[in-house]
């Protein structure tokens, strides 16, 4: 029988890639979602790709007594893939509780489930936020975990303290730490991809719908740090080469290759490109001109951040493959299938 691997926030944008990647490799996947933030044709577009509909159950993990239930249904799971929370830099400046609430409560209800219903094995959706204003670039796992700059980025810091600390005493389970630097782009089918309700937080998909002039233009937050052309500069890695390293994850604990109950990764490309590079291969790849403005910096925005991914090249057997120019076209094909430009 497939393995059985419970897929949190798994109609979301990186979670919806990642069950694709389960299903290619044999798993069986079950999904809780509240759909706050994404869609419920997600599950049929993915079984449009992969011939499965995965299991799905509708429901806010933070309440305590409905994952309870769920885990009584649902026996025989393997491993968790926890992607379910908030993750809007800019909203949780304004809103700092709702984050608190929603992303530390959900986990303390996934590991204290994990104990209860014997499921050994975790994959936690972290970020390079964690890493905060880095003092060197590029950052590796052993960079210090700094005061976060946004209460989003705080509250990945301190889930992984509180895995880190629930595993320390209990040698049967195992959980890995993925830290994301910033995915982007779309599968290749084009039937997912990233659709966020209301006004993007990120810089792709806000790119992609002022071309597609659901948004009248692109606001740039600030170009006047410290760079070569004045715009911040991120890690942007393309969401199925990040979908991939979950699977690479969970077969990782599953066969015992860990180093410790406890691991973190850095899930990037390795170089970092500013957000007028981004602009400007995205108009390239694509033939267009985009309408954009420089506007004021945005609150708990980092200079610069981009990893060093040696040591998930060499542990997991995993790295980057796809290139900025392919990433950037599959988000504008996706962009132009939702809108039915295509």
């Amino acid at each position: 029988m497939p393995k059985k691997i419970l897929v949190t926030g798994g109609t979301g944008y990186i979670g919806s890639h990642t069950v694709v990647e389960l299903i290619e490799n044999g798993y069986e996947t079950v999904i809780i979602d509240d759909l706050s933030n994404s869609s419920i044709d997600v599950l049929y577009n993915i079984e449009k790709i992969t011939g499965v509909k995965p299991a799905f159950e509708q429901f806010d993990i933070v309440q305590k007594d409905k994952l309870r239930g769920f885990f009584k249904k649902h026996t025989n799971i393997e491993a968790i893939i926890h992607f379910a929370a908030k993750k809007a830099v800019g909203e949780s400046m304004e809103q700092p509780l709702l984050y608190y609430r929603n992303n530390l409560v959900s986990l303390m209800n996934i590991l204290e489930a994990m104990q209860e219903f014997n499921v050994a094995n975790l994959v936690f959706s972290s970020s390079s936020t964690v890493y905060g204003e880095p003092d060197k670039l590029p950052v590796t796992e052993e960079s210090p975990v700094k005061e976060a700059a946004s209460p989003y980025g705080n509250t990945k810091r301190i889930s992984e303290e509180m895995i880190r600390d629930t595993l320390r005493n209990l040698p049967d389970l195992k959980a890995i730490s993925l830290r994301y630097f910033n995915p982007i782009g779309a599968h290749p089918s084009a039937l997912i991809g990233e659709l966020p309700l209301g006004v993007p937080a990120n810089l792709v998909p806000y790119i992609t719908q002022t071309a597609a002039g659901i948004r009248e233009k692109l606001t740039i937050n600030g170009n006047d740090y410290n760079t070569p052309d004045g715009t911040c500069i991120r890690d942007y890695i393309n969401v199925v080469d990040l979908a991939k390293a979950h699977v690479v994850a969970i077969e990782r604990m599953m066969k015992n290759k860990g180093k410790n109950n406890y691991e973190a990764f850095n899930i990037g490309t390795g170089s970092g490109l500013s957000v007028m590079e981004i602009v400007n291969t995205f108009e390239k790849v694509n033939n267009l001109k985009l309408n954009y403005n420089i506007g004021p910096r945005r609150p708990g925005d980092v200079v610069a951040v981009y990893a060093d991914t040696s040591y998930a090249n060499s542990e997991l057997g995993w790295k980057a493959e796809k290139t900025t120019e392919e990433t950037l076209r599959s988000a504008w094909l996706w962009e132009k299938k939702v809108r039915g430009m295509v």
